[in-house]
């Protein structure tokens, strides 16, 4: 129950973020500020913030949904043995949360020097990633004699991720971003390996942007 409140707030403040960034609201409904010149759909924080201050992270699981009625209408399209199974639903959930906070780690903690903590406190930065509407184009469910099949684009999926301070508990950011995972046009053989690959790509993508505005960004 609390999965299906959480996407149903998600989806309704996502949905504000299909236009145009010069349509977006310039300040959020709690009150943080949309930053300009980002690399990102939007970018809201808190007045007042320094996100320089942070030296610590502290990464929670990561909550992924797929886009709506994506199951469904994938199996529309494929043979019966074929088709995405609840079970699978839940595995590729699961494969998402784990391989997007194995991504982020490594570039914050690696590139960015961050230590990963996990308590909350002083100098502390936490963050509370999801994905939603994530739109797999061709899922490698490791069927028995599947077919080749090939995509010029692995899928999409849009990312909206909440920074609080770790002593007080609140919020101080919030990043809101749709990727598309491509090929540069090139159509490619479509498998778990290349999926994941593509997936990565767009994960670190989005913690170097992180990375930067931890070491520059003040409001």
């Amino acid at each position: 129950m609390l999965n299906k409140i959480l996407l149903t707030l998600l989806l309704a403040i996502t949905a504000t973020f299909t236009f145009a960034k010069d349509d977006l609201p310039a300040v959020s409904h709690d009150g943080l500020h949309l930053m300009p010149d980002t690399k990102l759909r939007a970018v809201y924080m808190k007045p007042g913030t320094d996100l320089s201050i942070y030296d610590k992270i502290a990464l929670l699981d990561t909550y992924v949904a797929f886009r709506k009625h994506w199951q469904r209408e994938h199996n529309e399209d494929e043979n019966f043995d074929q088709r995405v199974s609840d079970k699978d639903m839940k595995e590729i959930i699961d494969r998402v949360s784990k391989e997007f906070n194995k991504e982020f780690i490594k570039v914050l903690s690696t590139e960015g020097g961050h230590p990963i903590v996990k308590d909350a406190g002083d100098g502390v930065l936490i963050l509370r990633p999801a994905i939603i509407n994530l739109d797999i184009n061709a899922p490698d469910l490791m069927t028995a004699g599947m077919s080749r099949t090939f995509v010029a684009s692995a899928g999409s999926m849009t990312l909206y991720l909440e920074l609080y301070d770790g002593k007080t508990q609140a919020i101080i950011a919030r990043i809101i971003d749709p990727e598309a995972t491509d090929s540069a046009g090139i159509a490619q053989v479509s498998n778990r390996v290349s999926n994941t690959a593509a997936f990565d790509r767009v994960v670190r993508r989005w913690a170097k942007i992180l990375n930067k505005h931890l070491a520059q960004v003040k409001n």
